[in-house]
């Protein structure tokens, strides 16, 4: 068996490291690209942590606060960082922080009908199931509505991914070999 490797041996080597993607290079790339659809874009910061359903709430008070601005231009707020999800015990959830976060926005900003949002984790796997994370528009508010479904019960049962599901609303991408963290993008037309 031969020897480990000494200092000596890597003289002259040559080795390159090159960091190719970061969260925060993500969340401009999404700026960027948001920029070229007509809206402006918030980026609130790559490190954004806590419990996903008070990143939800916290989120849709932002909401409130930009459309009180009342500024006549559509609005993109984008984030990134990984939140957690306590689940009791005696509770058997199905889902992941990226769902769990967009199910507890789409319920604390439902005087919103014409906002939209997604949710996931840029590895392709948000929590328990094989969903990146999920998404919601005025449409998928509507169907959820008309199949009678009520977010709060979701949230108790941290069921997230059977709520999104119910209303063919998940980001399904496979593996992707990659993570920056989690993304979040939520559309404000004013």
């Amino acid at each position: 068996v031969p020897e480990t490797l000494k200092e000596a041996d890597l003289k002259g080597a040559l080795v390159n490291n090159h960091v190719i993607a970061t969260a925060y290079k993500s969340l401009e790339a999404a700026a960027d690209y948001v920029r070229t659809q007509g809206y402006e874009p918030v980026i609130l910061g790559d490190t954004v942590t806590g419990e996903a359903r008070d990143v939800g709430v916290e989120q849709a008070a932002l909401v409130r606060q930009h459309l009180s601005a009342k500024t006549g231009k559509p609005i993109a707020l984008i984030s990134g960082g990984e939140c957690t999800v306590t689940i009791p015990n005696g509770i058997k959830g199905r889902g992941g922080r990226c769902s769990e976060y967009l199910l507890s926005l789409f319920a604390a900003s439902q005087e919103f009908p014409k906002l939209a949002a997604l949710a996931a984790d840029t590895d392709g796997i948000d929590g328990s199931e094989r969903n990146a994370g999920a998404w919601f528009t005025p449409e998928t508010r509507l169907a959820a509505s008309k199949e009678g479904l009520i977010p709060a019960q979701y949230l108790t049962q941290h069921n997230c991914y059977d709520f999104f599901a119910q209303l063919d609303a998940l980001v399904e991408t496979g593996p992707t070999l990659t993570n920056v963290n989690d993304f979040r993008i939520i559309l404000l037309d004013t």
